[in-house]
């Protein structure tokens, strides 16, 4: 979209929450692995505004450190007590002051907006309209504050629901609270909202009737009801949680990715599939995830912080943890767990293995069983395994240790020392078998056996 008009976003975050019944504010709830507040943010730089400012309420630093996190550039704006929506908007024009480009405000816990349904908010507000609401039409309007058109399709008011007269109960258009404002007017608009109405509150939508009594144009834009979903519980964060799974789900397909069950893949709202990626059923991606093309994602896997090459296999049962980085064409089997650690091009930990911290050479070959010792209880430590190795079931590398290139470790071998290029190394007890020993055995403790009845 062009930015020819300067814009900014008011991300309004100040709500406690108290129907979430957590320690944690609402808007930094997850959903797909980033709270709602940060999905807010990313909307606020898809459709490039340039100044953000989120308003947080009292004793709420975490809020604060979450956005300034995400966004170093957000402003910070507080609004000491909660006595609405248009206050908490007048609580940014401090951090507002200067500005005159058009201004969108954005809800922290309404974390499903599209970016191309703000950019056509935009366009109706350059258009010429003051100010541009978004709207919706829920199945149940009765919560919900009513868009009031007028004969020329332009938006008159907004009435809340408690304030509705049976007239107009029956609109079944709905405020969503997403607004586009023209900047230059917002702030003196806001100046005259009044709090006589049901909740006693300063509402944001009183500044539609006010602009229309200036002669100011508004209007209205239609959403869908899902994008507008505001997330008040942990029901409805498990409704946005459903709806944006969905939407992630039919992205991946179009872009070229197979599912084979889809509705049991879970992905993070970054996770990125290539061309011809197949996934099996019941596979769950963490933030930070990249799977090249024609890579396998076999069922029941876990990847977290992970970068799978192209051609790779994962799983069934695979775990990739932060750090795990999956060359071209190779293989981590089933109960393979790998963190902080390379599997080169080619190499395999087919079986019931913890690789971390580590290196595995291209070509290598990792046994069943294998475990590398990363830790001493104070530190972690690396392990090396040179391209061609071969590492014997159930060995245990004593990190800091090297495998050198085309060497050999034997089954059960616990290495706690460096092993060189196309040696094999032995750690283990010398075989002692004693003829006969099983057979006495047992006739000593078949008598005993007999002679209890």
């Amino acid at each position: 979209m062009s930015n020819t008009t300067q814009l900014a976003a008011i991300i309004l975050a100040a709500g406690q929450g108290t129907r979430m019944q957590s320690n944690l504010p609402k808007v930094l709830h997850p959903v797909a692995g980033r709270s709602m507040l940060g999905h807010v943010l990313a909307l606020s730089e898809t459709v490039l505004a340039s100044r953000r400012v989120v308003v947080v309420g009292p004793n709420m630093p975490i809020v604060e450190e979450a956005a300034r996190k995400q966004a170093p550039d957000a402003r910070i704006a507080l609004q000491v007590k909660q006595q609405g929506t248009a206050d908490a908007v007048k609580a940014a024009r401090s951090e507002m002051d200067g500005f005159s480009g058009d201004v969108i405000i954005l809800y922290a816990d309404t974390p499903l907006v599209r970016p191309e349904t703000l950019q056509a908010m935009l366009a109706a507000r350059r258009s010429g309209a003051s100010a541009v609401v978004l709207g919706f039409r829920p199945a149940d309007p009765s919560p919900y504050g009513r868009l009031v058109m007028n004969a020329e399709n332009g938006l008159d008011a907004i009435i809340e629901s408690k304030d509705c007269t049976p007239e107009q109960r029956a609109i079944g258009l709905c405020n969503s609270g997403v607004m586009a404002v023209d900047g230059a007017v917002l702030f003196s608009l806001l100046d005259e909202v009044g709090n006589k109405n049901a909740k006693g509150e300063y509402y944001l939508t009183d500044i539609i009737a006010i602009a229309r009594k200036r002669g100011l144009d508004c209007a209205a834009i239609e959403a869908e009801a899902d994008e507008v979903l505001g997330v008040n519980s942990r029901v409805e964060l498990s409704q946005a949680e459903a709806i944006l799974q969905n939407r992630l789900r039919v992205a991946a397909m179009l872009n070229g990715a197979t599912l084979l069950d889809p509705s049991t893949v879970y992905f993070s709202h970054d996770t990125r599939l290539g061309r011809d990626v197949v996934v099996g059923q019941n596979v769950v991606f963490g933030p930070g995830v990249t799977v090249a093309d024609g890579a396998q994602i076999k069922p029941f896997s876990h990847l977290e912080g992970a970068n799978v090459s192209a051609a790779a296999e994962i799983g069934p049962y695979g775990r990739l943890r932060p750090g795990a980085n999956i060359g071209k064409g190779a293989k981590i089997g089933n109960f393979v767990e790998v963190k902080a650690a390379s599997i080169e091009a080619g190499a395999k930990v087919s079986h019931l293995s913890y690789i971390g911290d580590a290196r595995v050479g291209a070509g290598a070959n990792v046994g069943a069983g294998t475990i590398t010792c990363n830790y001493d209880g104070f530190e972690k430590h690396f392990t090396d395994i040179g391209a061609g190795a071969f590492i014997g079931s159930n060995t245990c590398l004593v990190a800091p240790v090297k495998v050198g290139d085309g060497a050999y470790t034997g089954s059960g071998s616990v290495i706690t020392k460096d092993v060189s290029p196309d040696a094999l190394a032995l750690v283990r007890p010398q075989q002692i078998e004693k003829a006969g020993w099983a057979a006495r055995f047992r006739a000593r403790f078949s008598g005993k056996k007999s002679g209890h009845g």
